[in-house]
């Protein structure tokens, strides 16, 4: 298990599984700052600084993990672990960029459903839902800036946008037709549809590098119809026997056994990063469960902003409000509820990139070209920038109006909304400090609301 790719020139260190497990946990407890955070870290550390990987190889895997649904951040790691140390350097890789996170949003989850009535803590999150509604529209900017370069994906982010916010059309659907308007684009307008991954290649150099530009695939990755197939089968049974535990100990209709089944189906949609499942998510969770409510969802998406690791990450969050809230395990074991639930939701979330990389990267490995069939990608980038738009105006409306539109108008919270979009989108700051700055004035604007 502990095979390593030779140097490809002298003078690059060869790095141990134990040099990489060190250098992966550091890294789940640093990965700040979302998806473009977290791959630029890892870019500076594993090409510009350790030379680990080129920087072509480096964006030949980050193109795959770009089409596949799930945190790509996350999936990177897990490759460029499977890459350098096989099965376990990947599962290593992955599972600490993950784990951090899970035991930090437990701990934060419980302090604010126990706690989050006390007047320090909701003084926090008052000033912090604002922050986390211009967060969103940041993001719907962001990916549209990047994604929307013609007038066909301004159409298809449209289309989306009226899909789900005035016909309510539940968000799978939406990626399908996405993807199919992608792919029919892709052949009959294919200049149009052609920006799917967003990360060309590159010719940059930082110097020799362990997996370098011309360093062949070791054995492990080099593709094998048996080992797809025992990929595949140990996938389905890790999915399998949970779950077929879960439905014998609490039948389908079970909260554990409805989440850990919602979201293996939220894992399978979560093309173009968390912002694009989120409508998913609170579709579900929200509208359909009633897990929690939106007011909820909002303070754990903040949660999510400001905790290291992929910001899906929420989604155990969710779980934890929902099991706790529920009494799923009776009301004197409300705090284990909500860590199992959490730490189920995370198992079936994140079991699908984990497989999408052992099974698919020898296949990617087989050329270093350009990736193909990246336009249906394309379109569903193209949807997301609607659904997030979407998304941040169900997240303003309840916290500009938090007893709906027959109730009064929260003028601070538009203020500070209003000002975290100004520091977001012209100064450029951080998620973490315009989320700090945030909570600072929500604090003092409850406490004097409240004459406290």
């Amino acid at each position: 298990m502990n095979e390593r790719i030779a140097p490809a020139e002298a003078g690059v260190e060869p790095v141990s599984l134990l040099q990489a497990f060190w250098f992966w946990l550091k890294l789940g407890l640093i990965s700040f700052g979302g998806p473009a955070g977290q791959i630029s870290i890892m870019h500076q550390e594993l090409v510009e600084r350790r030379r680990w990987i080129s920087e072509r190889r480096f964006l030949h895997a980050l193109n795959y993990c770009m089409l596949l649904p799930g945190p790509e951040a996350q999936q990177l790691a897990t490759y460029i672990g499977w890459l350098m140390h096989r099965t376990w350097g990947g599962v290593i890789a992955g599972g600490l960029f993950v784990l951090p996170s899970l035991f930090i949003l437990i701990a934060l989850s419980w302090v604010y459903i126990a706690f989050g009535d006390v007047p320090l803590v909701a003084g926090i999150f008052y000033g912090i839902k604002p922050a986390v509604t211009a967060i969103v529209l940041q993001a719907a900017y962001r990916i549209g800036s990047r994604a929307l370069k013609n007038n066909w994906l301004w159409a298809i982010a449209a289309a989306s946008f009226v899909a789900i916010f005035a016909l309510n059309v539940p968000f799978p659907l939406i990626v399908l037709g996405a993807a199919l308007l992608g792919y029919i684009g892709g052949r009959l307008l294919p200049a149009q549809f052609s920006i799917g991954g967003g990360h060309a290649s590159s010719d940059k150099s930082f110097g020799p590098a362990l997996i370098d530009d011309d360093t062949p695939p070791p054995a492990h990755a080099r593709f094998s119809a048996l080992h797809l197939a025992k990929i595949a089968a140990i996938g389905a049974a890790l999915w399998l026997l949970p779950m077929g535990l879960l439905i014998w100990l609490y039948g389908w209709d079970g909260t554990l056994t409805q989440m850990a089944w919602f979201f293996t189906k939220a894992a399978l949609l979560t093309f173009g990063g968390a912002y694009a499942v989120l409508p998913y998510v609170y579709q579900g969770a929200i509208g359909h469960y009633a897990w929690l409510t939106p007011t909820q969802m909002i303070d754990g998406l903040a949660l999510g902003e400001t905790t290291p690791g992929p910001l899906i990450m929420v989604v155990a969050f969710v779980a934890f409000v929902g099991a706790y809230v529920q009494q799923v395990f009776g009301p004197e074991q409300v705090f284990l509820a909500g860590a199992v639930a959490a730490t189920l939701v995370t198992w079936f979330t994140f079991l699908p990139s984990f497989l999408f990389i052992l099974a698919g990267g020898p296949l990617v490995e087989s050329t270093h070209g350009e990736l193909k069939f990246t336009a249906p990608l394309t379109g569903i980038t193209a949807a997301v920038v609607g659904v997030i738009l979407n998304l941040a105006l169900f997240f303003g409306y309840h916290v500009l109006w938090p007893q709906g539109f027959s109730g009064s108008f929260d003028w601070p919270s538009a203020l500070i909304a209003l000002a975290a979009a100004v520091a977001l989108l012209k100064f450029k700051r951080g998620v973490i400090e315009t989320i700090a700055a945030c909570a600072l004035v929500g604090l003092l604007v409850h406490l004097g609301l409240n004459g406290s």
